[in-house]
Parts: structure tokens; sequence; C-alpha cells
């Protein structure tokens, strides 16, 4: 089992920059594909970004794409969620899991999450 933990989040004007740090233990980190979902109050998880094991590939929700970066420091056990050019939609809790897909049940462990607002 994977112990994840999420930070980084905060307040954010519309148009601005976060990024978001998932540091993991308890596991070999570089065995695993990653990724982050968000979700908003009264909405269900959503899936935002994943990773491979490697960093080689990476794929995103379409809500995201060209806004947001995945990347992995295995190194570090380090996965990371670089959010630009952030819209008040995009106000969520964020969480990093261990899996690889676009559905929450294909993730397994999963962190305690951070909270992002983006104010307009």
């Amino acid at each position: 089992q994977v112990q994840l933990v999420e930070s980084g989040g905060g307040l954010v004007q519309a148009g601005g920059s976060l990024r978001l740090t998932c540091a993991a233990s308890g596991g070999t980190f570089s065995n695993y594909a990653m990724g982050w979902f968000r979700q908003a109050p009264g909405k269900e998880r959503e899936f935002v970004a994943a990773i491979s094991w490697s960093g080689a590939s990476t794929f995103y929700a379409d809500s995201v794409k060209g806004r947001f970066t995945i990347s992995r420091d295995n190194a570090k056990n380090t996965v990371y969620l670089q959010m630009n050019s952030l819209k008040p939609e995009d106000t969520a809790v964020y969480y990093c899991a261990q899996g690889w897909g676009a559905t929450s049940e294909e993730y397994d462990d999963w962190g305690q999450g951070t909270q992002v607002t983006v104010s307009s």
C-alpha cells in the first residue's frame, strides 16, 4: 500500500497558477502510474491527468488540456500537477492516486486531498 500526501493548494485569482505536489511513501514509487482527480462541491470526482511509471506517457481531461501539466520525479517519490490559466471552474479538492486510467475505479491508493480555490 502506498501512502500519498498532497500539498500546494490554496487561493488564487483567475488566470493565475499553482503547482500541486503529491509525495509518496510505502511502496516502490517508480513502479506505479499516478493520476490526479478533483472533486467540486456537489459534484462527482473527476479525472484530471495521469502519468505512466516512467513519465513517458501522459493524458489529460479535455477540460484541462493545454493548461495543466503532470510530471514526476521518481528520485523524490513525487508527482506534480502544474496548473496554469486557472479558471473559477477549476475550484475543487484535488487528489492524487496510484493507478492508470480515467476512472476512479482504476486507482487503488488515494491521498487526503488539497483544496484549490480560484476566485473570479
